[in-house]
């Protein structure tokens, strides 16, 4: 079957489902200029020590990490990243009515600047645009942070309690926020069709959606350049530009 041919039976499928459950990973956003961390230009390949930053025993013992963090913080490219046309192509999935949910690695907060609802959106690794207290628990827009680190403070604590302040993410070692794992893992039982974008399906207990939506009897369509461990259990596997496939999967789906 040639790639048009894949391209419209998964079109077919999208079109014909009800219950649509998506997960997306870093691949997604990075045509919004957001690199990933795992892939052969990733963050995490090219400089290794960037990893101990999103490392909640690190950042809590180690005050240069944390000034290391808040550097990093301040040039991420969230800030001015807008949403491409794979994000966008999920927003008219939602208005069309077939998208269950939306579960989403990605802390870049692109999902819902497109224009996807909040309540489709499962978060499960945090936003990068809010700050947390890990003391006392305050929430804040991290922008405002950012203008103290801005203006000299390298590492500035919280204004209430003077406690450490990080964005409101999960760094490694903390743990997930049960309700939306648990939500996230509802809905790929309830879905008739699970996409896995962007993602190389490492990352646990989310990347479980998959078996657990195919053992559900849902197809599977896994759009990622590089393998991943669920390949096998796949109805497809795209390897194209994410940007360039998932509009024309969802290219019916234009707002009218």
């Amino acid at each position: 079957m040639t790639e048009p041919e894949v391209i419209a039976k998964v079109r077919d499928w999208v079109e014909a489902a009800k219950r649509v459950v998506v997960l997306t990973g870093a691949g997604i956003s990075t045509d919004s200029g957001i690199p990933d961390f795992r892939g052969p230009n990733g963050v995490w390949t090219r400089d290794p020590k960037a990893e101990k930053l999103s490392d909640i025993r690190y950042y809590t013992t180690d005050p240069e990490i944390r000034r290391l963090a808040w550097q990093s913080r301040l040039a991420h490219p969230a800030w001015t990243a807008k949403p491409n046309a794979g994000h966008l192509a999920l927003v008219q999935l939602e208005r069309r009515g077939n998208l269950h949910a939306l579960v989403t690695q990605n802390i870049d907060g692109l999902h819902l600047k497109a224009g996807n609802a909040r309540q489709k959106v499962f978060e499960v690794h945090g936003n990068l645009h809010q700050a947390i207290c890990l003391s006392c628990g305050w929430k804040g827009p991290m922008q405002a942070v950012l203008d103290r680190v801005r203006a000299g403070e390298e590492d500035p604590p919280c204004g209430e309690c003077d406690g450490i302040l990080k964005s409101d993410t999960i760094s490694f070692g903390q743990s997930l926020i049960p309700e939306v794992i648990d939500g996230a893992l509802q809905a790929a039982q309830e879905t008739d069709l699970l996409f896995a974008i962007g993602t190389s399906l490492q990352v646990f207990p989310i990347a479980n959606a998959v078996p657990i939506a195919q053992r559900a009897g849902a197809r599977i369509v896994i759009m990622n350049a590089e393998p991943t461990q669920f390949d096998d259990i796949a109805d497809v596997k795209l390897e194209g530009l994410i940007g360039e496939d998932l509009p024309r999967i969802c290219g019916r789906f234009d707002a009218g």
